[in-house]
């Protein structure tokens, strides 16, 4: 973990969940962060709580509102010179079937983990290949490699952060720039409370898959080692993650055993 003493990092979902707790362990680590998210106060206040507070930056970003991200890749490199690891961490979850979603909140959705996601990545871009290094970490989740009841957008957009970033590793390593994607299982986050129902409005519940998955420090120790080894993609969480398997080597029983879990 010594890989991380001195490096610039900026995480995007600082806030709350897997963001906040990146913050906390890689400023552990000795990492000079830049925290991103909607909240500034909430921000603030996680940085004062940080090992050497003075080295942290909070930057305030919207993903849905990504037109300016090129202003602030620029604020960053003019504050510390360059940027080693960028965690696109940040993202918003569904829970409404399909049929019933306004097609405002499909777009929102896609709009946020997906374009978002990728604008701050080619606003970054840039800065990296001309330093030759750079680590992109991504947040997927299990709904990038199937599809799941309640999920229909969320799945979507995590599906195409797949495809993307693929491609993406393949073009950028003759700049030395890795690529990781991580795909969490049931975490104990608060994901589930701001995730989007039908008509666009929170959730505003603590789903019992969440209440019950492996806790966030955990899952944030193994992303940081999955980025040591520089994996192109790790599963991370408890006996759920095994579906992505079974799907993978026997579909026909996956279809079986997939219908019968619960979507919250």
């Amino acid at each position: 973990m010594k890989t991380f003493a001195n490096k610039v990092v900026w995480i995007t979902g600082a806030s709350s969940g897997i963001g906040r707790e990146l913050a906390v362990q890689l400023a552990e680590l000795g990492s000079k962060l830049i925290l991103s998210a909607r909240n500034v106060e909430e921000l603030e206040s996680l940085k004062n709580t940080l090992k050497n507070p003075e080295q942290h930056m909070v930057l305030r970003l919207d993903l849905a509102e990504n037109g300016h991200f090129p202003e602030l890749a620029k604020k960053v490199v003019e504050q510390y010179k360059r940027i080693d690891y960028l965690f696109n961490s940040g993202g918003i979850s569904q829970r409404a079937e399909a049929s019933k979603t306004a097609i405002e909140v499909d777009r929102r959705i896609m709009e946020v983990n997906y374009f978002g996601n990728i604008a701050l990545t080619k606003a970054v871009l840039p800065y990296m290949q001309k330093q030759q290094s750079g680590h992109l970490i991504i947040t997927s989740s299990i709904a990038g490699k199937f599809g799941f009841y309640l999920r229909s957008a969320y799945a979507a957009s995590k599906h195409a952060l797949h495809g993307y970033y693929e491609s993406l590793l393949l073009e950028e390593a003759k700049n030395n720039i890795s690529v990781t994607i991580v795909c969490p299982g049931k975490i104990n986050t608060p994901i589930s409370t701001s995730a989007l129902t039908e008509d666009g409005t929170a959730h505003g519940v603590m789903d019992h898959n969440q209440e019950t998955g492996m806790p966030v420090d955990e899952c944030v120790r193994q992303m940081l080692k999955a980025t040591v080894k520089k994996k192109k993609d790790v599963l991370i969480g408890n006996k759920e993650i095994l579906a992505a398997k079974i799907k993978r080597f026997s579909p026909a029983l996956f279809w079986k055993i997939i219908k019968n879990q619960s979507p919250t």
